[in-house]
C-alpha cells in the first residue's frame, strides 16, 4: 500500500514544537491505545531533548483489555509514566494530573528549596491528528473555553489552558506527523480511521484487516458475520464469505467487493466489531 504523507508539515510542527519546548516542563504524548507503536512519532524523544515525558494512551476503551495490560508490564519494566485515558468520558484523567504532578515532584520540590514557591508546572501536549488532542485538552481542562489568554511566549497563537492552579497546558497549532517506516504503520492508521480513504487502497485494506482478525481475532468474525473459516482460508476467500452473508452481490451473482470493504473498514472504525487491539509490546 503506496500511502503517501505530508513531510512539509512534520517539519512545520517539529520548528513550532522546538520553540515551544523553551516554555515547557512536561511533555504528554498522545498515543491511540489500540496502536502505541503506529499512532507515536519514532522522532518525538529526539525532538524533546530530554524533557520529562508521559505517555498517554487514549481511546484505552476500545483496545482489548488484555492488550492494555502488556503495555501496561511494557512501559512499567521500561520506566515510562503511562496512563490509560478514555479523554470522551474523562476516565482516567486524574490519574493524568496525578501522574504529571509526581513526576515534577523532584524540580518542585528544588525550587521550593530554593524559595521558589507556588510555580506551575507548564505541559504540552504531542499527538498525530484523529488521536484527541483536542478532547483532551477540553475534557482535562473542564470546559472548551478555559483559554487564559496569551503570555509571552513564541507565537501569538499559543494558548495557556488552566488545568488547575498547579497545572497549564500550552494549546498550540503545531502537529506531529508519524514517520512511515513501513507500510504496516499507514495500514493501521487507515484502520482506525485516522487517514483519508481517498489516499489508500480500501479494499486492500479490507483484505489486510481479514488477515489480522483472522489471525488475532477468530471469534470477533465469526461472531459478527456468522460465516465459517479455518486457518487455510484466505483473506479473500472470506471477504467473499461475508460479503454473500451481507447479500453484497451485483448482477450475475458477483461480489461486490467494494462495498464490502468500505463496510468492512467502516465497522472497524466504528468498533462495531468490539475492542480490538492491532499491536502489542513484545513480552517475555
Amino acid at each position: 500500500m503506496d500511502i503517501q504523507w505530508y513531510p512539509g508539515h512534520m517539519a512545520k510542527a517539529k520548528r513550532q514544537i522546538r520553540e515551544n519546548l523553551k516554555l515547557i516542563d512536561v511533555v504528554i504524548e498522545l498515543v491511540d491505545a489500540r496502536i502505541p507503536i503506529s499512532s507515536s512519532n519514532p522522532e518525538v524523544d529526539d525532538l524533546i531533548n530530554g524533557k520529562k515525558k508521559i505517555v498517554v494512551l487514549n481511546k484505552s476503551d476500545l483496545a482489548d483489555p488484555e492488550i492494555n495490560k502488556l503495555w501496561e508490564k511494557h512501559y512499567k519494566k521500561a520506566n515510562q509514566p503511562y496512563v490509560f485515558v478514555d479523554a470522551i468520558s474523562g476516565k482516567g484523567l486524574k490519574e493524568l494530573i496525578a501522574t504529571v504532578k509526581t513526576t515534577m515532584k523532584p524540580v518542585l520540590d528544588r525550587d521550593k528549596a530554593k524559595g521558589r514557591l507556588n510555580r506551575q508546572i507548564r505541559c504540552l501536549i504531542l499527538g498525530i491528528p484523529n488521536v484527541g488532542k483536542s478532547t483532551l485538552i477540553n475534557s482535562i481542562s473542564g470546559r472548551a473555553s478555559t483559554k487564559t489568554g496569551n503570555k509571552p511566549g513564541v507565537t501569538k497563537a499559543n494558548q495557556w489552558i488552566k488545568v488547575s492552579n498547579e497545572i497549564q497546558l500550552l494549546d498550540t497549532p503545531g502537529i506531529l506527523w508519524p514517520k512511515f517506516d513501513d507500510e504496516t504503520i499507514g495500514l493501521k492508521l487507515a484502520w482506525i480511521g485516522s487517514i483519508k480513504d481517498t489516499i489508500y487502497d480500501r479494499e486492500e485494506a479490507a483484505l489486510k484487516l481479514l488477515e489480522f482478525l483472522r489471525s488475532a481475532y477468530p471469534n470477533v468474525i465469526y461472531d459478527r458475520y456468522k460465516v465459517e473459516f479455518d486457518e487455510n482460508t484466505t483473506a479473500l476467500e472470506l471477504m467473499e464469505s461475508i460479503a454473500r452473508k451481507r447479500n453484497y452481490v451485483i448482477r450475475g451473482g458477483e461480489i461486490d467487493y467494494s462495498r464490502t470493504a468500505e463496510m468492512l473498514m467502516d465497522e472497524i472504525k466504528k468498533t462495531t466489531l468490539g475492542k480490538v487491539s492491532f499491536e502489542w509490546p513484545e513480552v517475555d
